[in-house]
């Protein structure tokens, strides 16, 4: 049985418009595109000319640094665009579907050595899928992790749940495993209670009990073996493990993934299979209400990024969230008025401070910041939603003043912008403090890469 860690700090979001547990038909894309800047790190150099012809596995972009880190195409068809914005900037790359699955040839996968391992993750695309810390960037084929960590659940609000998603993709995910295992050890993070994922082999398997943002890769990181300085840990998700784990097990490259579509005006909240470059507008096209004025977001509504449904999605991602705007809300007396369907965490509402309402009714948020940004940063509330063994508060003044000496000695390694998605959502000054996070983390790369 996995030992269990009861993480006591955070706040579960309770926000309506959880996907229903049913598959919902997606339409096939004739499109397929990459938004390079998703891969943070990578400085992309096409592979292909456009109108030349490319199988599923054609490499499509690779990065200059790092000739082994290379995209390759979820589909077979033609390259029919390499967007370019200022600078000439590669702002996507576009492939048009046969849909004749038509795959190039590529070895086995080689466990004999790491760097044969290596290889072969490389040949097939599968790199640039791992994320890297410290720094929070694709990895660098070049190095060795220390370990492998992966996160089979999610607490985010309006989060897909992982066990209805891979309950019949359960022997690819333990190939996965198995594979990886050759390459460096394996820390698989399971939410108390799963029996999905409880028997996984070749692996350490530890349960996690507690609020959001337990069910974050860093904080499972920070509980079970955190980063020291020099050493290099890889990430991945579920999901993209399962390709590796489908290639293993038989010899396909299959970038099909379920993403699911949630959120209070989600007209149709469902699950969708889908190809990885998918645009947004073939599960989101018609699945939005009517008459709502809705932002699209990739991912959750605490991490995401603003998207929209002509953007090609996420390869990272498995949920799009949808929320109204609220720019043309109009309340009465605002905060000052007694409500109970308003979400609060510091009891500004009656609803805040009435617990039961809070851990069992759920809200419809929109996109409305409800308060003005202030230059400050309020002792003690970041706290009690950051479950890692890190002074927060600390750790933000630091990167804000650019002292990369206390950045690393406040524990900058361990951390990516979506740690502290909880803090932003609770601060009351209003500060973006994954960008200021995401901006930390590049600075610290710059300065000792």
């Amino acid at each position: 049985m996995a030992d269990v860690i009861k993480i006591k700090k955070g706040i579960d979001i309770r926000l309506a418009g959880e996907a229903a547990k049913v598959y919902a038909p997606a339409s096939q894309a004739k499109l397929i595109g990459f938004n390079p800047d998703h891969f943070h790190g990578m400085v992309p150099k096409p592979a292909v000319k456009v109108g030349e012809p490319v199988k599923i596995g054609t490499v499509l972009f690779y990065d200059k640094n790092n000739p082994d880190l290379k995209v390759v195409s979820p589909v077979s068809g033609t390259l029919q665009a390499v967007n370019r914005g200022e600078r000439r900037k590669i702002l996507s790359i576009v492939v048009e579907n046969d849909f004749k699955a038509t795959q190039e040839t590529v070895a086995a996968i080689d466990t004999s050595s790491a760097d044969a391992l290596k290889a072969s993750l490389s040949n097939a695309g599968f790199l640039p899928f791992f994320k890297q810390r410290p720094y929070d960037v694709v990895v660098n084929p070049s190095d060795t992790p220390r370990a492998i960590f992966v996160s089979t659940f999610d607490k985010a609000p309006l989060a897909p749940d992982m066990e209805f998603i891979l309950k019949d993709e359960m022997s690819d995910f333990q190939a996965g495993i198995d594979v990886l295992s050759k390459l460096a050890p394996v820390y698989v993070g399971i939410e108390a209670g799963s029996k999905l994922f409880s028997h996984i082999k070749n692996a350490t398997v530890t349960a996690f009990s507690g609020s959001y943002p337990m069910s974050n890769v860093g904080v499972q990181i920070n509980h079970i073996a955190p980063i020291n300085k020099g050493e290099t840990v890889w990430t991945i998700t579920p999901q993209e493990l399962v390709f590796v784990g489908r290639f293993a097990n038989k010899g396909k490259l299959d970038f099909t993934k379920t993403v699911a579509f949630a959120g209070p005006f989600a007209a149709n909240a469902a699950y969708y299979k889908v190809t990885v470059g998918t645009p947004v507008s073939a599960i989101c096209a018609a699945n939005i209400s009517n008459g709502v004025k809705a932002r699209v977001i990739a991912g959750n509504v605490l991490s995401g990024e603003k998207t929209d449904c002509d953007s090609y999605l996420n390869p990272f991602v498995s949920l799009v969230s949808v929320i109204a705007e609220g720019d043309e809300t109009h309340e009465m007396l605002g905060w000052i008025m007694p409500r109970f369907d308003k979400y609060s965490v510091s009891g500004s509402f009656l609803s805040g401070l009435v617990p039961w309402l809070r851990k069992h009714k759920t809200f419809d948020f929109d996109t409305r910041i409800l308060g003005g940004a202030r230059h400050s940063i309020m002792s003690g509330e970041y706290d009690k939603v950051f479950p890692m063994d890190i002074y927060p508060e600390f750790l933000i003044k630091a990167i804000i003043a650019g002292d990369i000496d206390k950045m690393e000695a406040l524990g900058i390694y361990e951390v990516v912008p979506e740690d502290f998605a909880a803090a932003e959502f609770v601060c009351s000054s209003k500060m973006e403090l994954q960008k200021i996070v995401r901006e930390g983390l590049d600075a610290m790369r710059k300065e000792m890469c």
